[in-house]
C-alpha cells in the first residue's frame, strides 16, 4: 500500500509561501586589474592611443580602445601614459639589491628589469675571488652565499626584489677566474676553461659575454680572447656588450675592434654608454656614428646604450696607468708608495699622450667630482672637487688623486665632466640607442646615505622624457619608449616582454607625461624622480599612486641559451 506523507506534513507545504527564483550571481571579474582609458603607447613606436590593458595572473591579456568585462581593480588612468616596463641596459644593482631588494631609485622611473653584468659580474666565482670580494667590500657588507652567476640571480629572486634582474657574465670574471689579476696572456688550455665557463653561465641564463676595457685587467685581454669568448656565447644566442677600449684619443679605432668580434664571433653586439669622452674629442661624433651605421649596412646587429648626462662617473682609476694596476688593488696601493714607481705614474699622467679621464684629473680638477670613499675620515671630502682637496693639501691634483687611492684603499667613485651636451641631445635620437644609467638602484636612506653618488642612479630615465622629449622635443614619446622597451628586450632576444602586447609578461608602467622629471643633480644627487604613478612587475602593483608598497615579485630573467646551451 502507498504510504502517503503525513497530514501535518502536506499541512506544512501547503503554508510555505512559493520559492522565489534565485537572482543570477555577478559574474566573477574576468581580469585581475584593467588600467582605464590611459594614452597606451604599446612600445613598438606606433601613434598612441586611448584604450584599456588588462592583467591576468603574470600576463597581459587584452590591450583595445575598449576592454569590456570586470576587473578585481579597475584603475582610472586617463590622461596618463601606460607603456611597458624599462629596461636599464647598464645597471649596477648588485649590491644594492642584497640589501634592499626594492629597487627604489629605479622602480620610481618605471624601470622594470635591471641588466648587470658590465665587465665583472657576481659569478663565477673561486673561492678565492669570494675572499677578495669580502675583504673589498665597503659601506654595504653582507657574505657571499653563491657561486655562479645562476646562483647569484636565483639568490637575489628567493630573497625578494622589486624589479626583474638579468646579466651579462662579465670577460674581467672570466680571465680572474683563470688568470688572476695579472698582465698576462691565457694558454690554449687556460682560454678552454674560459670558454666553458661561458658556455656554463649562458646555459644558467646569462645574457652573453660583457667586458669593461679601460679597467685593469681587463684590458689585458687581447681581440684574440674576446672574440674566443664571444663566440661562444653567440652559439647560445646571446650577445657582446662592452665598455669599450678607448673612447676618446681611439674611439673609432676602439668601435672597429667591437665591430670586428662582432663579425669574427659571429654575434651581435653593443657599445655601453656611447661617448666621446674629453673635448678634444667631441668632434668624433659624426665619424662615430658612421662606423656603426656602416657596420650595421654590412648586415651586424650593433646598438649602444647611453646615459642622460654630459658628466660620467668612474673610479680614479680611470685616470692611472693600467701596469701599475696589475694584480689588484693591494698591489696598486703598494706599488704607489714606491717613490720611483710613482714617479713614473706622474711621468705618464703629465704626458700629452694621457687618455681623456687623465688629462681632466692633471688639467682641470675642478671637472673632477669626489662621491665615494671607504674610510670614515675620507667621507668628508664627498662633493669636493679634486681642485679643492689639491689646494687645501697643497699638492698637484695627479699627487692627491695617488694619495687619496693609497690612503682609502679603494679606486674612489668619482664624477668626470667631460662630455658635450650637444653631443648627448644628437645620441638621444639615434634609433640605434637605448638606455642605462651605469649606477645603482638605491634609496636616500640607511646605507645609501654614506657615500654620494651620479644623479643618473635617480634620474636617468624621467630624465630622458621629462628634458628630451618634453621639454628639447629631441624625440616623440612612442619613439623613446620604444628605446626604454622594445628595443633593448629584442636586443637581449626577450620575447615576452618589451611591448603592450596580449600573452605579453605584465611589465607596465603609468606615467604623467607632462609632469614626469627627474629632480636629481650634481648637488643633490639622492633625490626621487616624480611623475611615475603606477608600476606593475609581472602583473603584481609595485608603485601605486607615486608610493612604492614593498611587493617584491621580480625575476631571474634568463637569457636565450637558458637550458640549451652546450656545456661541453
Amino acid at each position: 500500500m502507498h504510504k502517503g506523507i503525513g497530514f501535518a506534513a502536506a499541512a506544512a507545504l501547503l503554508a510555505a509561501p512559493a520559492s522565489v527564483p534565485a537572482a543570477p550571481a555577478a559574474p566573477a571579474p574576468r581580469y585581475d586589474t584593467i588600467l582605464r582609458g590611459g594614452t597606451i603607447v604599446d612600445g613598438r613606436g606606433g601613434t598612441p592611443f586611448t584604450g584599456d590593458v588588462a592583467i591576468r595572473g603574470d600576463r597581459i591579456v587584452a590591450v583595445a580602445p575598449h576592454v569590456a568585462g570586470r576587473a578585481a581593480r579597475e584603475i582610472d588612468v586617463r590622461g596618463l601614459a601606460v607603456a611597458p616596463g624599462f629596461v636599464n641596459m647598464l645597471s649596477w644593482a648588485d649590491e644594492a639589491l642584497i640589501v634592499d631588494g626594492r629597487s627604489e631609485s629605479d622602480i620610481r622611473q618605471g624601470v622594470t628589469l635591471e641588466v648587470m653584468g658590465e665587465g665583472d659580474s657576481f659569478g663565477p666565482w673561486t673561492a678565492e675571488m669570494k675572499a677578495k670580494h669580502l675583504a673589498r667590500q665597503a659601506d654595504i657588507k653582507y657574505p657571499v652565499q653563491w657561486t655562479s652567476l645562476g646562483d647569484y640571480l636565483s639568490f637575489l629572486e628567493r630573497k625578494g626584489i622589486s624589479t626583474n634582474v638579468a646579466s651579462f657574465v662579465g670577460a674581467t670574471t672570466l680571465r680572474i677566474h683563470e688568470l688572476g689579476e695579472g698582465d698576462v696572456q691565457p694558454n690554449p688550455a687556460q682560454l678552454d676553461r674560459m670558454r666553458a665557463l661561458v658556455r656554463e653561465a649562458m646555459n644558467e641564463g646569462a645574457m652573453g659575454v660583457g667586458s669593461s676595457l679601460i679597467y685593469a685587467p681587463a684590458t689585458f685581454a687581447k681581440t684574440r680572447e674576446l672574440t674566443a669568448l664571444v663566440a661562444e656565447a653567440g652559439k647560445c644566442g646571446g650577445m657582446y656588450i662592452s665598455h669599450m677600449r678607448d673612447e676618446g684619443p681611439r674611439l673609432l679605432e676602439a668601435i672597429d675592434e667591437l665591430t670586428q668580434i662582432a663579425a669574427d664571433a659571429h654575434a651581435p653586439a653593443e657599445i655601453y654608454h656611447y661617448k666621446q669622452s674629453g673635448r678634444d674629442n667631441w668632434g668624433k661624433l659624426d665619424a662615430a656614428i658612421a662606423r656603426v651605421e656602416a657596420a650595421r649596412a654590412r648586415g651586424l646587429r650593433i646598438t649602444a646604450d647611453m646615459y642622460t648626462y654630459a658628466a660620467s662617473s668612474t673610479g680614479l682609476d680611470a685616470a692611472m696607468p693600467t701596469w701599475v694596476q696589475a694584480g689588484g688593488i693591494e698591489k696598486w696601493v703598494e706599488r704607489l708608495q714606491d717613490p720611483a714607481i710613482r714617479a713614473r705614474v706622474l711621468a705618464e699622467m703629465r704626458s700629452a699622450s694621457a687618455g681623456e679621464n687623465t688629462k681632466i684629473v692633471v688639467q682641470e680638477p675642478a671637472k673632477v667630482l669626489l662621491l665615494g670613499f671607504r674610510t670614515e675620515r675620507l667621507k668628508a671630502l664627498t662633493g669636493k672637487t679634486l681642485a679643492e682637496v689639491a689646494k687645501a693639501r697643497g699638492k698637484t691634483p695627479e699627487e692627491i688623486a695617488m694619495d687619496l687611492v693609497v690612503e682609502d684603499g679603494t679606486r674612489i667613485q668619482v664624477a668626470y665632466f667631460s662630455m658635450s651636451e650637444e653631443n648627448v641631445r644628437r645620441e638621444v635620437g639615434l634609433k640605434w640607442m637605448s638606455f642605462g644609467s651605469d649606477a645603482s638602484s638605491q634609496a636616500p636612506e640607511g646605507v645609501f646615505l654614506k657615500s654620494s653618488t651620479h644623479p643618473r642612479a635617480y634620474g636617468n630615465f624621467a630624465r630622458l622624457l621629462g628634458k628630451y622629449v618634453r621639454e628639447d622635443r629631441v624625440l616623440s614619446l612612442q619613439e623613446a619608449v620604444r628605446k626604454l622597451a622594445a628595443l633593448p628586450a629584442e636586443n637581449l632576444g626577450l620575447k615576452e616582454r618589451g611591448t603592450l602586447a596580449p600573452g605579453k609578461l605584465a611589465d607596465v608602467v603609468v606615467f604623467d607625461p607632462a609632469a614626469i622629471r627627474d629632480t636629481a643633480t650634481f648637488e643633490k644627487p639622492q633625490s626621487y624622480a616624480v611623475g611615475m604613478r603606477h608600476v606593475f612587475v609581472n602583473g603584481v602593483q609595485v608603485l601605486r599612486d607615486g608610493d612604492h608598497n614593498g611587493a617584491t615579485p621580480g625575476r631571474f630573467v634568463r637569457g636565450p641559451g637558458w637550458n640549451r646551451c652546450r656545456t661541453r
